[in-house]
């Protein structure tokens, strides 16, 4: 790596003391493979920030002083922002200085930075290299992974493409995309000894190449290079739960069952996570102050769960789900089959289509549903649009404006306030290139090949606006399709659970014993649901894993004889 593509750190102190302390410390740690710049001026700073966005060299950390010579550091790493939006900002504090509380608060609350730091008072001050490691972790994993586990060649705006690079991001999985038409891309497809395709190619590291992957079949392929066995064969007889869905429910209930000494098979048919894997920063689930991406809370509660012996299977889908005597038997769509003692059904919700033909047309081409951290890198320099007025929408709108040229956020109603939490409404404000559009509604567009325009109607106005990705968030419809009649639904598809069975206002069913049913117990005893397929559920991470870990107290006592 020459030296001008080596990442930057780049601090701002105006205290010589502080300063020289930094310099030290900075140095000794990650001197061998990141440029170090320091300045005492803010505004000395920002030119040498500018020049190095005109180089194009990459800036890692940007840390700041909270008092500098002539400007405040909120303010300074607000402007830096804008220089370079991927940088991770870190505020520097003077330790047990309380007048800095509020500077702290307001800058967290609109994201002008991603964590702050008590300068270092010695020599290996660890408390002050975690947060640095940490923010220098957080922009590795973005912008370049250390070991790549997959090289996907494809067609960029082809919904396979798009599929494959949706399935790597929301497993954790390093990769890289090359389109045919690059230098690169032609060369890896000579490499993999199938230049004629069919596309996508996927390149594994252990010298693979896969041509047109199905989903199990790169699960498969990544399997023989991984520690656990993430497509292994079903278990023989009968597991005392089977969980269905791997989202923060399923995740929850996998670590409770398997902790507590219950066999447990996870289920799930595409990636960990669920809804929740996809969000680039979760800022108000308890224990991370300054956020943490689903991804990662996500892969983190896998290994846990991996630890206590859960077994995982991804890639399969459940099919069918009948009772036999004492025994729920699961099949999968591919004819493998699953007995269990008990059942948690956690299989999330997806997002709603839009049913608009033309732009159906043009899924992966430019229009995603979620993926928004699969797709941000290749939305630099573009137009982008954001549909939905939840959390996740506000998410992924402030993760895209990391790298595209402006974020537009679509939203059907006249505010946001009703549906998305503040801290994300006063980021956005805050954030100068994304802006919301109110009372409006998208009802048409298209483009050749990619998504190239939008039509957009605002009070029975409409206007074509030039639009190169719409990603789009709203709604949402549970997997609920495949359960038998005899498991309880609203009429939009969420499951009935606990009490709620024996109310007027639910579809009929018959409840079979003379027990009343347990809190998030379905219509059919042994069989639970968690997290956002249940009916009446609140919708939030935290929640999800309450339920998951809910479910399994309610499985002992099934399993128990109650």
């Amino acid at each position: 790596m020459t030296r001008l593509n080596r990442p930057a750190i780049f601090v701002v102190e105006s205290n010589p003391g502080p300063l020289e302390l930094i310099q030290q410390e900075l140095h000794k740690r990650y001197a061998a493979d990141y440029n170090i710049h320091y300045a005492a001026l803010p505004f000395e700073a920002l030119a040498t920030l500018s020049t190095l966005r005109e180089a194009g060299a990459p800036v890692a950390t940007i840390l700041a002083s909270c008092w500098l010579e002539g400007m405040g550091g909120e303010t300074f790493l607000q402007l830096a922002r804008h220089l370079h939006p991927q940088a991770r900002r870190v505020l520097l504090t003077t330790r047990g200085d309380k007048s800095v509380a509020q500077t702290i608060i307001h800058a967290s609350a609109i994201g002008t930075i991603d964590a702050y730091s008590s300068k270092p008072l010695g020599a290996a001050d660890e408390d002050f290299h975690i947060v640095v490691s940490q923010m220098l972790h957080d922009w590795v994993a973005e912008n370049r992974p250390p070991y790549i586990v997959a090289r996907i060649v494809g067609d960029q705006w082809s919904r396979r493409s798009h599929e494959l690079r949706d399935l790597c991001k929301r497993n954790s999985l390093t990769f890289e995309f090359y389109d045919t038409d690059s230098a690169e891309g032609r060369s890896l497809l000579e490499e993999s000894g199938c230049p004629a395709g069919p596309l996508p190619v996927v390149l594994l590291a252990d010298g693979q190449a896969l041509t047109d992957p199905s989903n199990i079949e790169l699960a498969e392929a990544l399997d023989r290079a991984s520690i656990a066995d993430i497509t292994g064969p079903l278990p023989e007889g009968v597991v005392d739960v089977v969980i269905v869905g791997a989202g923060p429910a399923g995740l929850s209930a996998a670590v409770y069952g398997a902790s507590e000494g219950l066999s447990t098979l996870v289920v799930e048919r595409v990636a960990i996570g669920g809804q929740a894997g996809m969000s680039s920063r979760i800022r108000n689930y308890m224990g991370f102050p300054m956020g943490i991406s689903g991804g990662e809370l996500a892969s983190r509660a896998y290994w846990q769960a991996w630890l206590f012996g859960t077994d995982f299977t991804f890639g399969r889908e459940v099919a069918e789900l009948e009772v036999q005597g004492d025994e729920r038997v699961l099949r999968l769509a591919d004819g493998g089959e699953v007995r269990a003692r008990a059942v948690i059904l956690a299989m999330g919700v997806s997002y709603r289509r839009l049913g608009i033909q033309a732009l159906d047309e043009l899924i992966g081409a430019g229009v995603f549903y979620g993926s928004a951290s699969a797709e941000a890198v290749a939305m630099k320099g573009q137009k982008v649009f954001v549909l939905g007025a939840g959390n996740s929408a506000g998410q992924a709108a402030l993760h895209l404006a990391r790298f595209a040229e402006d974020v537009t956020v679509l939203v059907r109603a006249d505010s946001l306030l009703p549906s998305m939490s503040e801290y994300l409404i006063r980021e956005i404000e805050s954030t100068p290139n994304v802006r919301v559009r109110t009372n409006t509604e998208v009802v048409g567009g298209g483009g050749s090949y990619r998504l190239e325009q939008l039509v957009l109607e605002r009070n029975g106005t409409r206007e074509t606006v030039p639009a190169h990705a719409l990603f789009v968030l709203i709604g949402a419809t549970p997997h609920t399709e495949w359960l038998p009649e005899t498991v309880c639904r609203t009429e939009e598809g969420y499951i009935v659970t606990g009490r709620e069975l024996l109310e007027d206002e639910t579809p009929p069913t018959e409840w079979p014993l003379e027990r009343r049913p347990y809190l998030l117990e379905t219509s059919i005893p042994g069989v639970f649901a968690a997290g956002d397929v249940r009916h009446g559920s609140l919708k939030r991470v935290a929640s999800a894993v309450g339920e998951g870990s809910t479910a399994i107290t309610f499985v002992h006592r099934y399993l128990a004889g109650d």
